[in-house]
This record gives structure tokens, sequence and C-alpha cells, in this order.
């Protein structure tokens, strides 16, 4: 094809069959097709591409997937196809070509919109954040692909990883020696242990070709495209992500790390086998294999194509490191951050080592408890070089006075600062002790904790002196120890040779024999050696390597059971406890934020994360006198040291709460039981209401959502019948919501003096009604008196009254779910059903109750209480204890000192006067309500349909954590606001939040 005459072509092409006036058309590179980037007069952007040929079933299913994408994940970075005016998406284009049997030759075009970006092969070193969108936006390709099928996908195409061995007539056509031998290497390996592997592999169709050229890139840095759908097959998914991990740890400092954060970033939206994790390292260099084999081959056909060559030297360059580096340890990174254990048998051996560390024989002939022990601390200034770091510890250790000095396992140590502690990467160095220090006299012997064999026993050349590796033996297993320092005259062992339990094995050496260091023995031990040589396993390893070791290497103290903390803590980063997260926690376990916060300390209204940058928490109820509020912490501590137990004994806390907790309520509500969560108690509730009435019928409010527990559930219509839910319980009944903006009876019919609370409440009539009609009475009529999940509404004026009313002359007990809404969030009250003018006959508490503290409550009057006392013993072990009655003493007094009533009324008027100001300049605004601080803003597309704005609150939302403020939405269709801070928030804090959050509307437009 004659580029310069393509591009004659092509406008009036457009013209004719897209409308397009196209000014500027840019050849791009390609192996087949032919590529354009296109403008237009108006300075519209678009791909242009000519398939070669007829039109073929290869070209039919690059437009297959463009369109199932489309459909099924049109949120990520693809080109979308643009049909011509009649609505085709592939048309035929010809161009004169005297070599043509015909005089031209055909083509099939198809546009495409742009896509804005930099290639990904043209930046210097993109950001290991880019590898990770990267890798988290091919696993939701991929999640996409997964229900895609199309005929072509099934062909035999050369640029499948899993056709390598057929390739094996190209490794003579590779000129380079030293390229063809490890050529040579890779198509033994295939044959005989990764194609069998790779049989057993789920397949699926997958884009195939994520190089560092079909890769855009954002002026941020972000990934923000792919590109080029001409190699889309069927075959082992793990391809997907070898193949892009093969083009873009280019230029990487850490090959294995690019490799296993692109995986552990595709694993958590697509998730992977475990073997195909394994494998991910060798799919890897397949990729590259065939890179090498098949333009060997191609550039004998095509000489002239010199795209073929363009990624062929960093190809050989970055296939040079991989092989460079420890395989298995290469692998157990990866394990490791995709939250896989790096290492089975070390796994196993912890396992082991935990249910049988009791029975070890003494490593030292010591009794801990007769000696006076001290933890040293070496993290050093890190200025020291190897010498004055040897110097620092004697000096050290003269100090200690007769105590047993101990170097802690995981310590950092500032002070490894010699060459033989540097790494290949540059400023990184192996500074995190992986084993335990016991500094002893020389001559002090050691034995030998369990049967075991010598591994190895010599002189380490890199610092350890004499040092002996033993192997243990377990149950589908083994383990090691690592003893360092040692005299080597003293260790008259073999590798090969048996150990028995408690032997001798060596004795410690002096500075003339251990490589320089005083006296002391360095144990490790190890669930896998990971392909070290045995005499060159570390003493440290660098905090990028950590997350491996750490496992690996397991706490020395197990074994010697010293009497004092050997084991230093380390913060993980936010992506490795997200990993874990999803490991032991189990998906349905939900977070806030695409990108989760790590949140380590709280303040008044204010989360502090890792790296110290302060929050505004406007949505955490449960801290309701503030994060780490002193009084709180000073009563739980005080009296944590002094007694906690159950209620089965007298205590003075239990009851002076019952006293100050009744005294805020009707004295009617007199009697109280203590549980430990709101779900809690709300199933309590459920059974004093039975045991009552007699009736198990129970009447909720569409929307609401009163716990997790079974029995709680089946009263939450927001779970039964939302995502996952079961539906409704024969005995559940729900009455309509009353619901001023959205429902039957709204805002304006309250103004135009309707009775709208009675209007609703007639819903929860017919339902008395009907039960009554059916020989059934109610139970139970239970409801938030402002509701939460529903999306912050208040109830409409007299609502209860005539609910009450309703209920009791059916025979039923009524219920204030205060768990949210208590403690006088509602400003004008201490309890939300106050608002409403009645008296319940049970109210339920917590989350604020115990300003996190897990601790709540139910109330009622003692004539329900009596009826509950059936014989039938009610205990809870923790419901009462003097801990949990001493911090909700603590809360109560610091509402009534700190007047926090009073301010949740005035600051909670401020807020909504704020937004309601908002709302005349945003139309996306369509309703601001609450009462106190607990406040709604609802945002729609159009306020007349009322149509939610959804994506927009989503938006909102991180709109405004960009500005540190963090909110979260409720609501049917979850684009309700929820504003529900700590009741310290104040007017710095409110005027801060209404400025993000004109800010942040502003940006949504």
């Amino acid at each position: 094809m004659s580029p310069q005459l393509a591009q004659q072509l092509i406008p009036a092409f457009l013209l004719q069959h897209w409308g397009l006036q196209i000014v500027n058309v840019q050849p791009l590179p390609g192996e087949v097709d032919a590529n354009f980037a296109l403008q237009t007069a108006t300075g519209e952007r678009y791909g242009f591409k000519l398939h070669a040929g007829e039109m073929s079933d290869d070209v039919d299913l690059q437009v297959a997937v463009l369109r199932h994408l489309a459909r099924h994940a049109p949120h990520l970075p693809l080109q979308t196809l643009v049909a011509a005016r009649d609505g085709r998406e592939l048309l035929p284009f010809t161009l004169p070509d005297a070599s043509a049997a015909t005089g031209e030759r055909c083509y099939q075009a198809r546009l495409c919109r742009w896509l804005d970006g930099q290639v990904w092969a043209q930046l210097p070193q993109p950001p290991l954040a880019a590898v990770s969108q990267l890798g988290a936006a091919l696993g939701q390709l991929d999640a996409a692909l997964q229900s895609f099928s199309h005929p072509a996908a099934q062909r035999a195409y050369r640029w499948d990883s899993a056709r390598f061995a057929e390739l094996i007539d190209c490794v003579p056509l590779v000129g380079d020696p030293a390229k063809r031998q490890v050529l040579q290497q890779l198509q033994q390996r295939f044959t005989a242990e990764i194609l069998p592997q790779l049989r057993q592999l789920p397949c699926q169709v997958i884009h195939n070709d994520a190089n560092d050229y079909n890769l855009l890139l954002d002026d941020a840095g972000h990934f923000s495209g792919l590109l080029d759908f001409g190699d889309t097959l069927y075959s082992q998914r793990l391809f997907e992500v070898a193949n892009a991990c093969a083009y873009v740890l280019d230029r990487m400092p850490d090959p294995v790390e690019v490799i296993a954060e692109l995986t552990a970033s595709y694993h958590q939206h697509h998730p992977l086998q475990e073997a195909e994790i394994d494998l991910m390292f060798d799919a890897v260099q397949l990729r590259f294999g065939m890179s090498m084999s098949l333009s060997a081959r191609q550039i004998l056909q095509w000489p002239d194509n010199t795209y073929l060559l363009i990624s062929q030297q960093a190809i050989w360059h970055n296939w040079q490191r991989l092989l460079a580096e420890n395989r298995q340890i290469a692998i157990a990174r990866i394990r490791a951050r995709c939250a896989l254990p790096p290492s089975r048998n070390a796994e196993l051996a912890e396992r082991w080592l935990r249910r049988h560390a009791a029975s070890a024989k003494p490593v030292f002939a010591i009794d801990w408890h007769a000696q006076r022990l001290q933890r040293l601390h070496w993290g050093g200034d890190g200025q020291a070089d190897a010498y004055s770091a040897q110097q620092l510890m004697q000096q050290t250790l003269a100090a200690l006075d007769g105590a047993i000095g101990i170097g802690a396992f995981a310590e950092d140590r500032g002070v490894y600062t010699g060459d033989n502690y540097a790494t290949a990467i540059a400023g990184e160095r192996r500074n995190r002790h992986i084993g335990l220090d016991v500094f002893l006299p020389a001559g002090t012997p050691i034995f030998a904790p369990w049967d075991g064999v010598v591994e190895a026993c010599g002189i380490d050349p890199g610092g350890f002196g004499g040092l002996l590796l033993l192997r243990h033996a377990i149950e589908g297993g083994q383990f090691w120890t690592l003893y360092g320092h040692l005299n080597p005259a003293s260790m008259a062992w073999q590798a090969g040779q048996a150990v028995c339990a408690g032997a001798q094995l060596a004795q410690l050496g002096d500075e003339s024999v251990n490589g320089g260091w005083a006296p002391h023995l360095h144990l490790q031990v190890m669930g896998d050696l990971l392909g070290i040589a045995p005499l060159d396993w570390p003493g440290a390893c660098s905090a990028r390597l950590w997350p491996v070791f750490e496992r690996v290497c397991l706490p020395p103290n197990l074994l010697l059971g010293l009497p004092l903390a050997t084991q230093d803590q380390h913060q993980s980063d936010a992506a490795s406890l997200l990993r874990q997260r999803r490991l032991r926690m189990g998906p349905s376990l939900s977070l806030n934020h695409r990108e989760p916060l790590h949140i380590v300390r709280g303040e008044g209204c204010y989360l502090i994360d890792a790296h110290g940058q302060r929050w505004l928490d406007m949505v955490n109820n449960v801290a309701h006198v503030g994060h780490a509020n002193p009084r709180v912490v000073q009563a739980a501590a005080r009296q944590q040291g002094l007694l906690n137990t159950n209620t089965r004994y007298l205590h003075e806390h239990i009851l002076d709460y019952a006293r100050r907790l009744t005294l805020t309520m009707p004295p009617q509500l007199s009697c109280v039981f203590m549980v430990n969560s709101g779900s809690e108690a709300n199933d309590l509730a459920l059974r004093l209401a039975r045991a009552y009435t007699g009736s198990r019928e129970v009447i909720c409010v569409d929307h609401a959502y009163h716990g997790n527990l079974t029995s709680v559930v089946d009263i939450s219509p927001y779970k039964f019948n939302g995502k996952g839910g079961s539906g409704k319980p024969h005995h559940t009944h729900i009455a309509q919501a009353p619901d001023l903006y959205r429902g039957q009876w709204r805002y304006a019919d309250l103004a135009a003096g309707q009775p709208v609370g009675a209007l609703y409440a007639h819903s929860v009539e017919q339902i008395c009604q009907n039960l009554l009609e059916q020989n059934r009475k109610p139970g139970l009529f239970l409801v938030e008196a402002i509701q939460g999940c529903a999306g912050q509404l208040p109830l409409p004026p007299a609502y209860l009254q005539a609910v009450y009313a309703s209920v009791r002359a059916a025979g039923g007990l009524l219920q204030s779910d205060e768990v949210q809404v208590g403690f006088g969030r509602a400003g004008s009250h201490m309890w939300a059903f106050e608002t409403q003018d009645v008296v319940p006959d049970i109210v339920t508490m917590g989350k604020p109750i115990g300003n996190g503290h897990p601790m709540a409550a139910v109330v009622t009057r003692p004539e329900i209480a009596a009826a509950f006392a059936n014989g039938m013993e009610y205990f809870n072990t923790f419901g009462g204890n003097p801990v949990s009655c001493a911090i909700g003493l603590a809360v109560l007094d610091e509402i009534e000192e700190q007047h926090l009533m009073a301010r949740a009324a005035h600051i909670g008027e401020r807020l909504m006067a704020g937004m309601r100001q908002l709302a005349q300049r945003f139309e996306m605004i369509g309703d601001v309500r609450g009462i106190g601080m607990y406040i709604g803003l609802e945002l729609v597309l159009d306020r007349h349909t009322q149509q939610p704005a959804t994506a927009q609150m989503a938006q909102l939302l991180e709109l405004m954590k960009q500005k540190q403020v963090l909110l979260s939405s409720e609501g049917p269709f979850n684009n309700v606001l929820k504003i529900k801070p700590p009741l310290v928030f104040g007017e710095a804090e409110c005027d801060w939040f209404l400025t993000a959050l004109e800010q942040s509307l502003q940006q949504i437009g």
C-alpha cells in the first residue's frame, strides 16, 4: 500500500460515507493493517484502519469484540466504533495497485473514536501506578470478554504463546549465539514443563497484545487507553497479563515488581487461579521468546519493515534482566503481591511450628526467666559503614551491665551501610533483619532444637563466620534452622549428617572467627530456601523483598521462647493491606472509595492516614463525641486496669449507666438490657415483642435497614429486597416509605395543609387490619425516626402519632430504632422519636453509645421485660461489662458537659442553610433534608423528573475525597449524600465542607 496514495483518498472517502471533513491524515505504525490518525476541520480526532483483503473472519472478530465491550464494559478506555451514515461499521475501500490482477487492491475500512494520550513506549519511565491501572483495566476487560465467543477467535494464530513449540524452526534464524542458546533452553523447558501446565489452565478470548505501542498514558502518567484488537484470540487467560508485562517492564528498575503489580491488579478484578500466578514469570519469557523467534522469521520476509525490529533490542535486554533474577524469589514475590503465601512449604512449616514450638529442645542451656534480658536497637543514622556498625554494636553491648542483649527479628538496621548491604536497585539496602540475635560470651554452646539433617556447614564469606544450616522434616514438608557467628573449629559436621534433638551443634565464636562481630548467635528459621545456596543465605533483606522474607523466615523466638518482645512490626502499604484483606476477610466486606484509605489514627472529627494526611470525617456517627476522645480513652484505660468481667457479679457501673441512660428518656422506659451491637439490640427487641404479644408479625418501613443478623435482615427491606436478598419473609410486612421528596405525598402537599403524616400512616393501619382479619395481630412496628438507608428521610409531622395509635389498637408494640440517630444527634432532642411527640415501648441504640466501643442497649417498659422472664435465662457475656459501662458513662458526660446536642442543632442548621444556598445555583441538588446533624442531599439529573444522578454522586464522593473530605452515599438509587459527622464538628469544618462541595459541584458541571 502506498501511504501517500491512501492519504490522498481517505478524506474523500470519509466525507462521502461519514460526512466528516478531514483536514489531516497521519500514518501510524502497524504490522499488517494500515493505520491512520485523522483530524476534522472542527478539531475532532479519529482512528482509521484499513484491513487487507476482503472482509474476513478476523476483521469480523475485531468488530464483534468492540461491539461486545461497548455494551459490557463501556467505562473502559477503548476505541469505540463509529458507524457510517448507512449504519455500517465496515466499508470496502479500494486503492489502485498495478501489481494486483484487477489493477486495484481491496481493503475493509473502519472508523473509531480517537483516544488521547501518549504512547507508553515513548515515556522514559512510566510510574508504577500506571502499571497497576493497566492491570485493573485488563482484568475488567477480560471479565467482560469471558462471556464473548466468536468462531474466528479459535484460529491458529502465530502470536499465541501456547503455540511456542511450533516456532522451533525459527531458532536457527537467530544470528546471535547467546540468544539462540536461551531460545533452545526455553523450547526444551516449554515442551517438558510449561505446556503440560498450560493445558490445565482457563482459556477465554483475550486482547493478547497489550504492548507498549498499544497502550496510552495521559499527561499525569495515568493509563488512558488500549488500542488494536488485531491479535485477539481464544487462548490461556494468563497470557493477557504476561504479554502486557513483557512490554511494560522495559525501563522500570525492578522488572519483577512490574510483573507482580500488574498480575495482582488484574487478579483483583478478574481472579486468577493459583497455578496461573505461579506460571506468570515463565509466561512473560514465553512472550520474549515468541517475539524473538517471529521477528527472526519476518525480517527475512520484509527486511524494509523497521516496525518488526522496533522492540527487539529492548526484548533481549529485558529477557536478560529476568534471567538474572532468582526465579523462585520472583515467583514468591508475585504470589505475595497477589495475597498468596509466597511459599506453600513455608506456610505449612509455620502452621507446624506454631503448634509444636513447645516441643523444641533448648537451643541454649539457659533459663531465660532467671536472666535479665535487654532488647537492643540498631536503627542507626544511616551514615555508618560496616566497621563502625560493628564498633557501635560493641559500645552498646558494653553498656548492658550484665544483661543479655537481644537483637530483634524484622528490625530496620540503619547501621547496615557497607557495600555488602547494597542491592541492584539504586539507593536500596538490605537492612531489614531476618533473624534473631542473642549476645552471649564466645564459647557458649548451642544445641539442636529438633532432629534434623545438616544441609550445609562451613564459613560464610558474607559476614556470618561459622555457619550451620539444619533441615527438619515435618509431615508433608520441611523447614530449616540457621545458626550464624559460630566458631568454625567447634563445628564437626558434614552435609547430609543426621543430628539428634538436643545434640550440641557448636559454640559461639569470638570476633576473630565470626566475621568481626561481637559474640552472638544469629538464629533464623526458614520455611523455604528459595533457591538460595545454603551458605549464601542472607541475614537481612531489603524492604522491597520483605513481603516474601517475612513469610518465609519465621519468627525465631518460636524456638527460644524469650520472655520479651523480639519482633518489630511494620506498617504495610495500602495496596498490600487491600490484597490481604480480600484474601483474609472475604469479598463481601466493602470499602469506601475507589482507592481505599489506610487510616491509622483519629482526632476529633478528623481521620489521619498512614502518611499523616488529615481527612475531615463527615460520615462517622459512631465516633459520636470525637475520635480518640480523651475522656472516653481515659475511662476505658482506667477501668480496664481494674476489672473487666461479666454481669454475674455485682458492680456499680452497670447500675449507674442504666440510671443515667433512663434519665434521658420518658419515665415509662425504665428497664435496660445491655448488649454489644445495634444488630443484637434489634434482635433482642424482636424477642421482647414476641414474648409480650405472642406474635411474630413485624411491620417495617420500605427501604429500612435494622442490622446484619439473620433475624433483623428478615425485617430489613434494604437487604432482603436488595442484591443477593431472598425476598420478604411471610411474617414481615412492609409499610409505605414516608418520603416527602419522592413519595406519594410530598412537600407541596404538606405545604398545602394536607395531613401527610396520617396519609402515610394509613398503609400501617391497613396492614394491621389485614392481620386482624386473618386472626393474626402485629407483634411489633419498628422504624428509625430519621430513616438512614432510605435516604436520610425525616418522618412527616404526626406520622408516628397516627402509626402508634393503629398498632396499639391492634395489640402490637412500638419500637424506635435509634442506633443511627440517638444520643442528641437530632439537636432538638436526645432521641429522634421525641421529635414526633410519641413514647415507644422499646428503644434500641448502638453505634454512638460507646464512641466506637462495641456496646449497645435496649430500653423498654418493666412489664415487657417481665414478660420476657419466662424461665429461660437471658445472659450476655460481654453486654454491660464494667469497661463498656465506664465508656458509656464518659460518652454521656461529654454530651452533657460539652453541650453537643445544642451544637448538633446549630451546626446542622448551618450546614443545611449553606447547602440550600448552593441549591439555588446548582440544579443538580434536588433536595436538602435532615434533622440536627443527620442530613441528606439528593442529586438529580432533572428536578422535574427527579431522575437520580447516581453516577454524579459517585463522582462527587471522589472529588470531595480529593479535597480531604470523607462522605458516603445512600438511598434506593445511591444518589443521596449522607452527612452525619461526629458531634464535635464545628463551624470551621462546616465552612470547609461547603467550600469543597461548591468546588466539586462546579467540576461536575
